[in-house]
């Protein structure tokens, strides 16, 4: 089983959201421990926007170049494609998701590769799999009496949907700006939540449990 992580807070690994999303992948290597982690960090200005090259590519008669930010969607799209399991750790921005997220996404949503555009509209060219999605958030957007409004998780869903992810789980820690006690509180709740969800998640059998991998492309 192959796992891709991808982490795009500017905090890197001190983050709540990188916390949160390598508590997932543990969980997975419990019921999984042969499994390969490929970690795809995209903070820190890793990802450049998609370039002009790019954008003639997505009109119907153009043909594909192979320049410019082409190539890097092409290696995203890949890294995607042979992941069984696809864990995000996000922090959300402004109600959203933060730009690097959306730079990703700009990338592997791409027409002719992972959906296609016809009479019917848009159709998904991937095959569906896990997507677990771990986000912190500084205010509370979730629950009877959110404080904020939530764009991040239903963009999330239409966007992953539209390329054929549909089997997604959102799990969060909020209220990050409430100071230690409140973060306490909110991490064991998704704590509970974590071991409720994945006490009926399918173990895979390992065939030799020292094949785990840590890659980071």
């Amino acid at each position: 089983m192959k796992i891709l992580h991808v982490t795009c807070s500017p905090r890197g690994e001190a983050s709540e959201s990188y916390r949160l999303s390598q508590n997932i992948i543990s969980l997975l290597l419990k019921s999984n421990p042969a499994a390969t982690v490929i970690n795809r960090v995209i903070g820190g200005g890793s990802l450049s926007p998609i370039d002009e090259p790019y954008a003639i590519s997505q009109q119907a008669s153009a043909d594909v170049s192979v320049l410019g930010s082409i190539a890097r969607s092409d290696l995203l799209i890949e890294e995607l494609q042979r992941a069984d399991v696809l864990v995000i750790g996000t922090p959300m921005h402004n109600f959203s998701v933060p730009a690097t997220l959306k730079l990703w996404i700009d990338h592997i949503a791409r027409v002719r590769r992972t959906f296609n555009v016809g009479a019917q509209g848009k159709t998904s060219l991937l095959q569906d799999r896990p997507v677990y999605v771990a986000v912190s958030s500084g205010g509370r957007f979730s629950g009877v009496t959110p404080r904020q409004p939530d764009f991040l998780t239903p963009y999330l869903k239409a966007v992953l949907g539209m390329i054929g992810l549909h089997d997604v789980h959102f799990f969060s820690v909020e209220g990050t700006a409430m100071g230690p006690d409140a973060v306490a509180v909110t991490r064991q709740k998704t704590a509970q939540a974590l071991r409720e969800h994945f006490s009926a998640y399918p173990s895979v059998e390992a065939n030799d449990p020292s094949n785990q991998k840590l890659l980071t492309p």
